[in-house]
């Protein structure tokens, strides 16, 4: 199981506030890191952030500390460090940890109809409550930061879900009719069965059960 707890300046996320350094803090110009730049043009994304293997000597003032098992992680601005020696590096996001919020600069992509949350090659889906989590890469020649196109399902909250927890519940309800369909639209060919593909509407019923059991209207 994996907790994340934070350092002193959580203590103001916690009431549902967080400094605004934060959420506007906008990543260095290019050339800011020298040899270990790293420029995430990807999704036209085009910021820059220290490359894998920088290392620093402090922390950024905000930041949230992750822990997981043995290892911890500190991450600030959608940049990821762990300790080394009397400093920390900046290493790749572990997959299946949570932060409470997305990097200050984001590119919102689409895959299959489903949403992620997109930063220095790493992806990210809403969890509710639980926050963001880091996700493992989808198919990413299927990715585009375009709506849904119309023979995607419509999705209506009839509760008032907010966005984010709109994110959360189609991402819960694929997985599920994933499961049950065995057809997968964010992978390539819907997944490694060769039939797949025929299992489309399965899919797609599948998701419009779990959907309408949350509280929304699907077309």
């Amino acid at each position: 199981m994996f907790h994340t707890r934070t350092l002193a300046s959580l203590a103001i996320a916690a009431c549902g506030l967080l400094s605004a350094s934060v959420l506007r803090a906008e990543p260095p110009e290019r050339g800011h890191y020298g040899h270990y730049e790293h420029f995430d043009g990807r999704f036209n994304h085009n910021r820059a952030y220290p490359g894998r293997g920088y290392v620093i000597g402090a922390l950024p003032r905000e930041r949230f500390e992750v822990v997981r098992g043995r290892n911890h992680f500190f991450y600030s601005g959608g940049v990821w460090y762990a300790p080394r020696g009397a400093g920390f590096v900046v290493v790749g996001a572990p997959i299946g940890v949570f932060v409470p919020v997305l990097p200050p600069f984001y590119t919102r992509v689409w895959v299959g109809g489903l949403p992620y949350y997109y930063a220095d090659d790493t992806y990210y889906v809403y969890r509710g409550p639980q926050g963001y989590e880091v996700v493992d890469p989808p198919d990413e020649q299927a990715a585009t930061t375009q709506a849904p196109p119309s023979d995607q399902l419509f999705i209506y909250p009839k509760n008032g879900q907010s966005p984010d927890q709109q994110s959360s519940d189609k991402y819960d309800c694929h997985r599920w009719a994933v499961s049950q369909a065995g057809f997968d639209p964010s992978q390539p060919g819907g997944g490694a069965d060769p039939q797949a593909d025929a299992k489309r509407p399965d899919y797609q019923r599948a998701m419009t059960a779990c959907l309408e059991g949350r509280g929304y209207t699907v077309k």
